[in-house]
């Protein structure tokens, strides 16, 4: 059970205690009240104080199956588009450390030349919230609570010691689109990694 302040999270698919052979229909119950105006007792109740509180752990544990599902899903779905266009799989989740039951997942890596120049490295990755994209200390900011989706994918850079950061030099969030159409994010990766025009006008009809 967490501390108090904080939300609490409990299981809503714990089944109620099994009712006894012995207790009486409600039927019977409506019977024995207009008879003796007792309320029977005995067949056991599913109360709140019965509920089983889940430990943050817990449903960051199941918040992070549920997100890592659903990046298999869609990096096989975007795979599965054209043999042309074929994207590693790096399905990896990170949930948020005061709501475990909101996270993103991270789908995918690879580098697209915008021009012939400029070779851009993104990842792409599916939240199951709302958010902006934050500066370099807070990733995501005004952080929507609520269940949704979002797919979205950002320019990334290397720092010396080989952990990757956003490259704010193209835009300054970093971002390179950001959705909450599945459709139009599979557009949009598809896009990125498409490998001449005939594949991108294929793309574009969508």
């Amino acid at each position: 059970m967490q501390t108090t302040g904080k939300l609490r999270y409990y299981d809503a698919n714990r089944p109620p205690p099994p009712v006894s052979a012995q207790a009486p229909t409600s039927a019977i119950g409506h019977s024995e009240f207009l008879r003796t105006g007792r309320i029977s007792r005995t067949q056991p109740l599913w109360l709140p104080k019965e509920r089983r509180y889940l430990t943050y752990d817990e449903v960051a544990e199941r918040t992070g199956f549920k997100l890592e599902s659903a990046g298999e899903r869609t990096h096989q779905r975007i795979n599965g588009f054209h043999h042309s266009i074929q994207f590693p799989k790096m399905v990896f989740h990170r949930t948020l450390e005061q709501t475990p039951h909101l996270g993103y997942c991270h789908v995918t890596a690879a580098s697209t030349l915008f021009s012939p120049k400029a070779k851009v490295k993104w990842s792409f990755y599916i939240a199951n919230f709302l958010a902006e994209i934050g500066d370099e200390d807070e990733f995501f900011k005004r952080v929507n609570t609520q269940y949704s989706r979002m797919y979205f994918a950002v320019a990334t850079e290397s720092d010396p010691d080989q952990s990757m950061k956003i490259d704010r030099s193209i835009r300054k969030n970093g971002l390179l689109f950001r959705t909450t159409d599945p459709k139009e994010a599979l557009k949009n990766v598809l896009m990125l990694g498409a490998p001449d025009q005939a594949v991108r006008a294929i793309i574009k009809s969508l």
